[in-house]
């Protein structure tokens, strides 16, 4: 069974609505993003431009009640975009959506489709235990910048996630960190689906199912687990 993660009692307070769900995998097979997996995320476009029909993303329910959770922590929702709203926009502009390896677009896809927040950790790079806190403003995180990697801080009361080196994605899911990223190296993978209400329990438990589903066919020898839902 996956790890539980812990959420603060501040987050919770911030937004009683979250819950999480984790796909834990090992002995995963990553490489360059290929016909499966671009496949997949054209697929993941056409569901979601079938779901939002006429409306923007910003407009449908689910990402409405993230960009509220974003603004109670004091971020700007239209300039700040949690990762499902940003992917969502580019999955609908001319382009459509970046291809970056088979596992990140596998989770990207799942996003897409379902209009939810997923990332995916590389298990091997995450130090002690993953924390859904809100931010000192001292922690370090790491980004690429320039060609370089460098360190900045989050705000102060940032909702971020973090383990015992640091932070691994700030602004609750907006920004992932270089040091835990899942590259064409990775072989063991933490993926974490993010929920608001009013998108049901059931519905995140189908896109997790989902994505459990699509590591399998494209690592047959991988070993898939996914967690409960939290918090309970």
């Amino acid at each position: 069974m996956p790890r539980p993660l812990y959420v603060s009692d501040e987050v919770r307070a911030l937004a009683p609505g979250f819950a999480y769900l984790t796909v834990e995998a090992h002995g995963l097979t990553n490489g360059p993003s290929d016909d499966i997996s671009s496949g997949l995320l054209e697929e993941a476009g056409r569901r979601l431009a079938e779901r939002l029909g006429t409306r923007a993303p910003q407009d449908d329910p689910h990402i409405a009640a993230w960009r509220a959770a974003y603004s109670a922590f004091g971020c700007k929702p239209s300039r700040t975009r949690n990762s499902a709203e940003a992917l969502a926009r580019r999955a609908l502009a001319d382009g459509g959506l970046p291809r970056i390896n088979r596992l990140v677009d596998i989770y990207n896809a799942i996003s897409v489709a379902h209009l939810i927040p997923v990332g995916g950790e590389d298990l091997d790079r995450i130090q002690g235990g993953m924390r859904l806190v809100r931010a000192t403003g001292e922690e370090p995180f790491a980004i690429a910048a320039g060609g370089a990697e460098t360190v900045e801080h989050p705000d102060a009361g940032e909702v971020v996630w973090c383990d015992d080196e640091g932070v691994t994605c700030r602004r609750w899911n907006w920004r992932q960190g270089v040091r835990t990223r899942l590259t064409e190296e990775s072989v063991n993978a933490l993926f974490l689906l993010e929920r608001m209400a009013p998108m049901t329990l059931d519905e995140l438990t189908a896109a997790g199912a989902e994505l459990a589903e699509a590591l399998q066919k494209a690592c047959p020898e991988a070993r898939i687990e996914v967690g409960d839902i939290r918090p309970r």
